[in-house]
């Protein structure tokens, strides 16, 4: 757990597997040919490429959308690496207001996985087979659903009203107060917490299949993207669509700043929602999500009943926003804006992380578009 960080001598670079339980969506693979923060990134003749100054090594595409063709989440409208954002489809649904029994909200939230194949291509989302383990020793780590049943002219073509057990409470305040090396953090709390009832895992009643759908707003509107008292500490920009004439249907969406990363020598892009422990909540700008924890299970990956996916993440390597072998928690801390609040007008926060600012953590298994081993073994639960 996050308490052995301080144990590791700061003398030297030290990699950890996760232990904190962490949804994090695979959204795109850069494609760039082997790379990590700690190697040079080379072309396609095999020839060394010069560093960005300011930029970590290896990170791909700085700025633009990237090519459709390198997104592994289908669904996906857009990845907009010039101001690290995802646009994903904004789905409606309803759940009990935490803290106040017997009174229900308007929720709004994302699809990004599922653990049946057929199902995963045909809603463009990435497929997860080892969902279906998650509730084996934590049966609360999946809420089951339910879907309204809209008559012919309640619904002449758009997604069914989800029902949620519960919702998160996004309205506590995201501190992160950096220690005197930057991390282990002096203090912190999460900005968003999970009210009773809520995982972003759903099963819908009736069905077996397990879907990654965190809610990441919540009520009418307007949405705070900025301070995020009513939205996940990720989401950038709300667009909620107007009535779609008969037959149509006009796509609500949400920007989230993406997360960067590596797996397999490649640099990647993906989107860091939930966590089971507080600490991981704060780092990840994720929703604080208790009954994550104990989702089977630690040190799993690949062996018999795991919902997880291994990740490694640097406690003490390099820092310094101009060091392209800069790297972990360290870095983010003292480099990446950790402490404050991520919003498409602060531009010192997003350029930070676009040059590498962010943790660059080490991936395990994704969705890759090449190799299906390594796609059937991708889980969302780190």
């Amino acid at each position: 757990m996050y308490s052995l960080f301080t144990s590791i001598s700061a003398r030297r670079r030290a990699a950890i597997a996760a232990t904190a339980a962490l949804a994090a969506t695979l959204l795109a693979i850069q494609l760039v040919g082997p790379a990590s923060a700690a190697t040079k990134h080379r072309n396609r003749h095999g020839g060394p490429v010069a560093s960005r100054r300011g930029s970590a090594r290896g990170l791909g595409q700085l700025s633009g959308l990237l090519p459709r063709n390198k997104l592994t989440l289908e669904s996906a409208i857009q990845v907009n690496l010039s101001n690290e954002t995802v646009r994903l489809p904004l789905y409606p649904g309803d759940a009990p207001v935490p803290g106040h029994p017997g009174q229900t909200e308007h929720v709004w939230y994302v699809l990004l996985d599922a653990s049946d194949v057929g199902l995963a291509k045909d809603l463009g989302v990435n497929y997860a087979p080892k969902l279906a383990n998650i509730a084996i020793s934590d049966p609360a780590a999946v809420q089951t659903v339910t879907l309204d049943s809209p008559t012919p002219a309640q619904n002449r073509f758009g997604p069914a009203l989800v029902h949620f057990q519960g919702a998160p409470d996004f309205s506590p305040t995201r501190s992160a107060v950096p220690g005197p090396t930057g991390f282990p953090l002096k203090s912190f709390s999460p900005g968003a917490v999970a009210g009773a009832g809520y995982s972003p895992f759903i099963k819908i009643a009736g069905s077996e299949v397990v879907y990654n759908a965190p809610i990441v707003a919540t009520g009418d509107g307007p949405f705070d993207v900025v301070h995020h008292t009513n939205t996940g500490d990720r989401v950038l920009n709300v667009h909620i669509a107007p009535p779609a004439p008969q037959g149509q249907y006009f796509d609500n969406y949400a920007d989230l700043l993406f997360v960067k990363g590596f797996d397999a020598g490649q640099p990647i892009v993906y989107l860091s929602t939930d966590a089971g422990q507080p600490l991981t909540a704060v780092l990840e700008r994720s929703t604080y999500v208790p009954a994550l924890n104990d989702a089977a299970y630690n040190g799993g990956d690949d062996f018999l009943g795991s919902a997880r996916e291994r990740l490694f993440g640097f406690i003490n390597g390099q820092t310094g926003g101009d060091n392209p072998q800069a790297q972990g928690f360290q870095h983010l801390v003292l480099d990446g804006h950790a402490s404050q609040d991520a919003s498409l007008s602060n531009t010192a926060l997003i350029n930070a992380l676009r040059h590498g600012g962010d943790l660059l953590n080490v991936f395990g298994d994704f969705p890759t578009l090449a190799d299906p081993r390594h796609a059937d073994a991708y889980s969302p639960l780190w």
